[in-house]
């Protein structure tokens, strides 16, 4: 498709919700461009820190509150999961009609606050509630941040922009473990929410401050974004009969099953088979997971860039080929019985699995025009989180549990190697599945 400048008479056609910046905007320079780039990466490594620091913290909460391994991955997991995916929907729709960035801004001051409540938890209901309003705030995060993004960034450096988003989940995840890790051992677990939910908000104040609302549709001329965004179901409808998106959402949706049933249960794996103390857990996870998943992710999205240019196909052949191989890694990290070599192959494993996400935003942004795109990724996330983060710490926990009543050696490795290598070849299917029809359906888009 050829890019075209944005027009002035198309700028003034927009909704008058947007507060976009149209006869002067700063996103003709690059600079200005990757500073926003930069700043929406920052909030995205806060909703990580703050998902995540549960999972490195969650061994002195279940002996302090007395928990099960399934109370665990509901806390981790589904109470999470749940309402961060009800959420998103309506939030998106706000952000393809609204000003994306106040919602980002009043998201991350809802999360932030959420979380520090987390510490004042007297017993686990108190901590189940406080986990469903961090899901509340979460849910206004990336949809309108991915929106953002694919309205600055052209279609041909997309997924890397989209890629160097989704590192902030990587960094999220290493100051999580590295600070939770070290708070918990040094002081307490509740102390660690207090530390890591309060700057949130100094940050909300610095986006509304610095960040201005883009024009929709800017980095492509399309025209049809400065149109109202059609309503929920016509987007439903539209993404549901692109084959390639049904499949592309599943194969995610399996790959984030292996991120958080797998990876958010590697801190407790690792404590209870070689009894290593939290603080060097959380040393050890941050800088696989963080450094990692943080490659992974930048690797994934320029690989995809790279190949897609010549066949758009390689959206979704790199992630296929990339997953595949975590069948044999997480092979070495659970039936090693080496812990420095399992620890070792925790980054790979998190390199591999982070790969995915730029190229699978980008290529779905790809079947829809700018007006539909932050619902397009709430569709994806919430596809997406219901499966891989609501299901998987859950059932990983569950059949641990059932494992441990029925005497089995080793209960919580079992689990997460059956299910970890179930859903790698369940990702990889869909991955190709949606590969043969992904032509076809970016073809069919209405410009």
């Amino acid at each position: 498709m050829t890019i075209h400048a944005p027009r002035a008479e198309t700028a003034h056609e927009k909704s008058p919700d947007d507060d976009a910046d149209t006869t002067n905007t700063p996103y003709t320079q690059p600079f200005y461009r990757y500073y926003v780039l930069a700043v929406l990466t920052v909030v995205y490594v806060f909703n990580f820190v703050d998902r995540q620091l549960l999972v490195i913290l969650q061994e002195p909460i279940k002996a302090e509150l007395n928990l099960s391994d399934t109370q665990l991955g509901l806390l981790t997991g589904f109470a999470f999961a749940l309402f961060y995916v009800i959420c998103g929907i309506p939030i998106a729709r706000w952000a393809d009609k609204g000003n994306r960035r106040t919602i980002i801004a009043l998201a991350l001051t809802i999360w932030s606050v959420m979380t520090a409540m987390c510490g004042l938890a007297a017993n686990y209901t108190h901590l189940l509630l406080a986990r469903v309003g961090v899901g509340v705030g979460e849910a206004g995060g990336s949809p309108p941040a991915h929106s953002m993004i694919s309205d600055i960034f052209k279609p041909k450096n997309r997924a890397l922009a989209l890629s160097v988003y989704s590192i902030g989940i990587y960094i999220g995840i290493l100051i999580g473990f590295a600070a939770g890790g070290f708070l918990a051992d040094a002081f307490s677990w509740r102390l660690a929410f207090f530390v890591v939910g309060i700057p949130g908000v100094a940050l909300a104040l610095l986006v509304l401050l610095t960040v201005r609302e883009p024009i929709r549709g800017w980095s492509e001329g399309d025209t049809k974004a400065v149109e109202p965004a059609p309503p929920i179901g016509d987007v439903a409808r539209l993404l549901w009969s692109r084959i390639s998106f049904r499949h592309i959402a599943l194969a995610a949706s399996m790959q984030a099953f292996i991120i958080y049933g797998i990876g958010n249960w590697l801190p407790s794996y690792f404590l209870r088979t070689y009894e290593l103390d939290i603080g060097t857990i959380g040393a050890w996870m941050a800088l696989t997971t963080g450094f990692g998943g943080g490659l992974g992710s930048f690797c994934g999205g320029w690989m995809a860039d790279k190949f897609g240019a010549k066949d758009v196909r390689w959206y979704l052949w790199v992630p296929a080929i990339l997953t595949s191989l975590l069948v044999p890694v997480q092979l070495a990290i659970l039936l090693s019985g080496e812990v420095y070599f399992a620890l070792i192959m925790t980054a790979p494993f998190h390199f591999l699995s982070a790969a995915y996400l730029g190229a699978v935003l980008a290529v779905s942004h790809n079947l829809v025009n700018g007006r539909m795109r932050a619902m397009t990724s709430a569709v994806l996330f919430f596809v997406l989180n219901l499966i891989g983060l609501g299901l998987g710490p859950v059932i990983v926990g569950f059949l641990s549990d059932v494992f441990t009543r029925n005497g089995m050696v080793a209960p919580l490795g079992t689990a997460m190697l059956i299910c970890g290598t179930v859903a790698a070849i369940w990702s990889v299917t869909h991955y190709i599945l949606a590969a043969n029809k992904v032509r076809e359906d970016i073809a069919r888009r209405q410009v």
